[in-house]
């Protein structure tokens, strides 16, 4: 994985929302190694687990509640993760959308302007409608928010003076991912010897393995002075569905053949490739993870986490004696 050159974030006070996701326990982890004292935010009440780092209880949607979290922890930089991340479309999604991603982010950037934080950085989405468009329109609730977010903080960075970081990160998979994504979804069935059934596989997408995210998140804390412009965090290159899976079907050596075309494809699903050039030049970050050693990694953490419930079922079984 790419590692920067520039200041190290040791005994930075680093504030992560979203901490308990999937880009957020792997960020902590990797704050941890670097020395940060962290403070990390979570809806529900959470055990600490050391001097250096701390859990904080909060709803992002409360002005108050953000305010009085960020004045008493006063945190160098702010990583926002935090909100819903599924990219269907059904209506009920459009109000728990609109308040754990948006809202949540005009929160954080009012009360972060006030007090003035020295950066926030905000990983917005590839599903997030391309500029190019005269009108464009977003593909779900989830994108709209997401573009909607980038927004509010580049309105923040020009008009406020609010030192916001807006990244684009593009298709992410490895270890700790929701299962119901597709390469878990995939990856789980087929070690199962089970069918996973799924759309025509034709759809392309930027993949990005997570470990290269959580760099280029650690790059946009790190660099001096980052762009105004959005910056995309993808490999470059476009992979479609199906060889994806073909790809897991090779590495978990199953027999169970995928469905394709059990599933209906998701309107407006965007194709788009990142601009890698662009976060080099920005932040001296590149991609460091192929995706065939990507998807190995993630098949073997899978593998090993079906083997783990079968020995502990296995003693189950056996009783105590």
């Amino acid at each position: 994985m790419t590692r920067s050159t520039t200041p190290s974030l040791r005994d930075h006070r680093i504030m992560v929302t979203g901490a308990t996701g999937f880009f957020g326990s792997h960020l902590c982890r990797r704050l941890r190694e670097e020395g940060a004292e962290i403070f990390a935010t979570s809806r529900a009440a959470r055990e600490n687990v050391g001097a250096r780092f701390r859990w904080l209880q909060a709803d992002l949607n409360d002005t108050s509640a953000v305010r009085r979290m960020l004045i008493d922890v006063r945190p160098d930089i702010v990583f926002h993760l935090s909100g819903i991340a599924t990219a269907h479309s059904g209506l009920e999604l459009v109000l728990p959308t609109l308040h754990t991603l948006l809202v949540s982010t005009v929160n954080l950037l009012t009360v972060a302007a006030e007090i003035g934080i020295s950066r926030v950085i905000l990983a917005g989405s590839l599903q997030e409608p391309k500029p190019d468009h005269a009108e464009p329109t977003p593909s779900s609730p989830y994108a709209a928010a997401k573009w909607a977010s980038s927004a509010y903080g580049r309105m923040f960075r020009r008009i406020y003076g609010l030192p916001v970081v807006n990244l684009r990160v593009f298709q992410t998979y490895g270890p700790g991912q929701d299962v119901q994504k597709l390469i878990p979804y995939v990856t789980l069935a087929l070690l199962r010897q089970q069918r996973p059934e799924l759309s025509n596989g034709k759809w392309e997408a930027d993949w990005i393995y997570i470990d290269d995210v959580i760099s280029g998140l650690l790059a946009a804390a790190r660099a001096r002075n980052v762009p105004e412009r959005t910056i995309d965090i993808g490999s470059g290159r476009l992979i479609s569905v199906r060889e994806i899976v073909m790809q897991l079907v090779q590495l978990t050596g199953s027999l169970a053949t995928p469905i394709f075309g059990a599933m209906l494809d998701r309107p407006l699903e965007p194709v788009r490739v990142a601009d890698v050039a662009g976060a080099q030049s920005a932040l001296s970050w590149k991609p460091a993870v192929s995706m065939i050693e990507g998807l190995r990694l993630t098949v073997e953490a899978y593998r090993q986490t079906i083997d783990e419930a079968r020995r502990t079922d296995a003693c189950s079984e056996a009783g105590p004696f």
